[in-house]
């Protein structure tokens, strides 16, 4: 008798079993079959059969982990772009080619059900795609971590345009299940506010203080699995929703209040209703701040708790624990630390703060002053009573240890203090945070340094050794392997596919830039992923590009020190050239922006209503015959990214020196062939530093130049008036050439710029226009330009975010590889 190998369902690695477990998973948790799906069943029950082949792995790193009894970094983010995760999981998990062909013989394509899924936006920008593609490193090199985040029931706003403005609705990426997320309910929560505080005196004599909160919430742990690249490790993303505890008041229904009988229930699920709550208001201040505490507070329960099922002794946290805060948003953490230890566990202060002050690392991701989180006092009294008095006395001990070392200089103790005294008195978390934190980081070597000079120069000098750098990196899988296939795979075919996992393997492809049949091959794949986005701005904005044009691209966060009216201001004068001269030689150009302003943000979102207000004349004026387009593309997100990173041929990366922490969409730029333009700022630095200097167009002042023209007193008026073209430029936008006739409509924007100009776009415009007709020369050179964009790829190892994961977990966290055998 003949015996057929059985090949389980749930975990079998085969296209029939595959196969299998996708039309089971319709039929059993979808209740559909074959002949009744939508394309949307098709998705979900592909989801959930890739799902399955990771549960196994997901909970057998999690049993390795605690027989290891490893030491665990605890990530803490507001943030985290994940981006859509059916293709990053099926890549992940070497599924990609078994799930195709099994759709295949199912008459399904894989790439458009990828399209089908939704994208959990639970970031804004930078700072969350960063701890996505950090989580990633984490799982792909084995070592054992967690990121901890707020499950937002609507992310970052789907952006729309109406008569060229910018018009925010709500993303509810929930409005369907979310079939990467396990809930566990047995593991929530309580976490308090508001109330007051109580003295009281243990058995021992020793004074303690009890919190009694006015209200509670639930928190509810949301599990995703974080697969790594060629390795069985699954790490966890847990993100915290908020649930009221009493959810619903019977006697009020029953009398006919049926608003109130679910208000409790709504002011507490308001807590993680929204990315960013809008902040200009009291209401949204008190929001973001419930937001963030109740974050860290789940979050350290939940790794107190884990600690506490394999040891008695907290002498010993630090050992097992190390707690990273991913900017200034999670610093409340120090205090809820103190609080946890004092008040539950009854240790003394002195027991407390050594443990506390072993276990935080702090990065900062800014230099601008309004993004290191300040609150006022009164608001901290009225929501956590309990946290302003252990502040307080963290204050008080650290003030009396700086007046020792400084000889009661007060301005010293003023500036270092937690308490800002004036105009009004308010918490700072990044003072807090530096003060409890036993490592402190910039994202690259610029911002480091800024960071040590201006930013937090006192405590540089008073704890030097706890400063470092840890330039930002970005993974390769998703953002070259996962997003531009042709390039990866044209790669691949000369060089082989370790890079994936050593991106300094990348430097073999340097010898092919003198290869012409390399370099053809190489325009042949950016031309395609040309055509590519080409089609995807005709079906968005129903406009048509040129693919050979060259595709000049800035897409990134909207705000102002980003320059995006800088770069509105070349195009403007490139238009105006054209005008002026209708047979004017330019390299023909598609502008593509892709940009959110924050809904408080107003001269953000009239710097939006600019930028399409030219492409509206520009697109439409005969005269121009093509050689420039404009295109904005709404709802800029992960998923539009990775088609237009590989499309991109010039990479804006134009923020005022001293201004951008470090950047990553720079780096991805360069990874997929782009060539920088920008100024030294960030790790535009670092990118110019390992490319060439030939290989990248530099403009504009330097950090210290920008310090000292301030200093001098910067007057933009002075560049208007002694500079015809600009006058001409910003003239045409007073005129309402961009406005419909509008003379008012961005007249903000023209006094801001003559007037105030705080980024100094008016200082740095001149260099930038003269690089920009070194671009346009460069261009014209395709074997040069081609060389230039093998160049940037091939020399952009170090920026992969497993070189910064290794640097942190080397010489910050003090973490080790565990590595994950699976059962059998």
């Amino acid at each position: 008798m003949t015996t057929t190998q059985y090949v389980p369902t749930r975990t079998g690695m085969t296209v029939d079993a595959f196969k299998r477990a996708l039309l089971d998973n319709l039929y059993y948790i979808l209740g559909k079959d074959a002949s009744s799906a939508t394309p949307y069943d098709f998705y979900m029950a592909l989801a959930y059969t890739v799902r399955d082949r990771m549960i196994h792995r997901w909970l057998a790193t999690t049993r390795t982990f605690e027989g290891a009894h490893a030491r665990t970094v605890y990530y803490l983010s507001a943030e985290y772009l994940m981006g859509r995760q059916l293709g990053n999981n099926l890549l992940n998990e070497d599924l990609t080619e078994i799930a195709r062909e099994a759709l295949a013989q199912l008459g399904l394509n894989l790439e458009a059900l990828c399209e089908l899924e939704p994208e959990p936006g639970l970031g804004n920008g930078g700072l969350g795609r960063l701890a996505a593609c950090f989580l990633d490193s984490l799982a792909s090199l084995d070592y054992p971590a967690v990121g901890y985040g707020i499950r937002y029931e609507y992310g970052i706003f789907r952006q729309t345009f109406v008569e060229g403005w910018q018009v925010e609705q709500p993303d509810h990426w929930l409005a369907c299940t979310y079939p990467w997320e396990f809930p566990h309910y047995d593991m929530r929560v309580e976490v308090g506010f508001g109330g007051y505080t109580e003295p009281w005196t243990d058995e021992r004599g020793h004074y303690r203080v009890r919190w009694k909160p006015a209200r509670t919430v639930f928190g509810v742990p949301y599990n995703i699995m974080v697969p790594g690249y060629g390795t069985d490790n699954v790490n966890t993303l847990r993100l915290w929703s908020a649930q009221a505890v009493e959810s619903f008041d019977l006697r009020l229904f029953n009398a006919g209040d049926y608003i109130r009988a679910i208000e409790g229930r709504v002011l507490s699920e308001n807590i993680t209703r929204v990315l960013y709550p809008d902040d200009t208001t009291p209401q949204g201040r008190q929001l973001r701040l419930e937001q963030q505490y109740f974050f860290v507070a789940c979050s350290l329960r939940d790794i107190l708790s884990t600690f506490r099922s394999q040891e008695s002794d907290w002498e010993r946290l630090p050992q097992y624990v190390v707690i990273q805060l991913n900017d200034t948003h999670p610093a409340i953490a120090i205090a809820e630390m103190m609080r946890l230890l004092l008040d539950d566990e009854g240790l003394t202060w002195e027991q407390a703060w050594g443990i506390t002050s072993r276990c935080f690392g702090y990065t900062v991701h800014t230099l601008l002053p309004e993004a290191l989180e300040e609150w006022p006092v009164e608001l901290f009294e009225r929501l956590l009573p309990r946290h302003l008095e252990i502040i307080y006395e963290i204050n008080a001990r650290f003030l009396a240890e700086v007046a020792q070392r400084y000889h009661g200089d007060i301005e010293h103790l003023a500036r270092m203090s937690i308490i800002r005294e004036h105009p009004e008195r308010r918490v700072r978390m990044a003072h807090l945070a530096c003060v409890g934190a036993y490592a402190i980081n910039g994202v690259a070597a610029l911002h480091s340094r800024l960071l040590r000079e201006h930013t937090l120069r006192d405590f540089a000098e008073y704890w030097p050794e706890k400063f470092s750098n840890k330039t930002n990196g970005v993974t390769p899988r998703r953002f070259l392997k996962l997003s531009n296939p042709r390039l990866a795979d044209l790669i691949a075919s000369r060089i082989g596919d370790a890079w994936l996992n050593d991106l300094d393997q990348l430097r073999q492809l340097e010898p092919l830039a003198d290869d012409p049949a390399f370099r053809a091959a190489w325009r042949e794949v950016k031309q395609q992923n040309k055509q590519a986005l080409a089609a995807n701005i005709q079906q968005s904005l129903g406009l048509a590009v040129d693919p050979t044009s060259l595709f000049d691209v800035m897409v990134k966060r909207l705000h102002e020190y980003k320059r995006q009216l800088l770069k509105a201001l070349h195009i403007i004068t490139l238009y105006w050239r054209i005008l002026e001269n209708p047979s004017l030689d330019v390299a023909p150009r598609t502008f593509i922006f892709g940009a959110k302003a924050a809904p408080g943000y107003w001269m953000a979102k009239l710097i939006i209503r600019l930028i399409n207000g030219v492409a509206e004349v520009v697109n439409a004026d005969p005269v121009v015959c093509g050689r420039l387009k404009v295109a904005f593309l709404p709802n800029f997100n992960v998923s539009l990214a990775e088609r237009i990173y590989p499309a991109a041929d010039l990479s804006e990366q134009i923020s005022l020196a001293g201004k951008e922490a470090s950047g990553t969409g720079n780096m991805k730029f360069a990874l997929n062939g782009a060539v920088t333009i920008g100024t030294l700022d960030g790790a535009n630095i670092e990118i110019r530093e390992r490319v060439g200097e030939e290989n990248f167009f530099l403009f504009g002042m330097t950090a210290d130049e920008v310090f000292a023209l301030r200093n001098a007193g910067y007057r933009p008026r002075e560049m208007y008036d002694r500079s015809p073209a600009l006058r001409g430029v910003i003239d045409m936008i007073a005129a309402g050439r961009f406005s419909r006739g509008d003379r008012e409509m961005l007249r903000p924007l023209v006094d801001y710029l003559i007037n105030r100009d705080p980024f100094m776009h008016l200082a740095d415009y001149e260099s930038y226009c003269t690089v920009q007709e070194a671009v346009d020369a460069a261009y014209r050179d395709q074997e040069r330009w081609t060389r230039m964009s093998i160049l940037n790829t091939a020399r952009c190892g170090y920026f992969s975010s497993d070189r910064t994961i290794r640097e942190y977990c080397d010489e910050i966290w003090k973490i080790h590889p565990v590595r994950v055998q699976l059962p059998g």
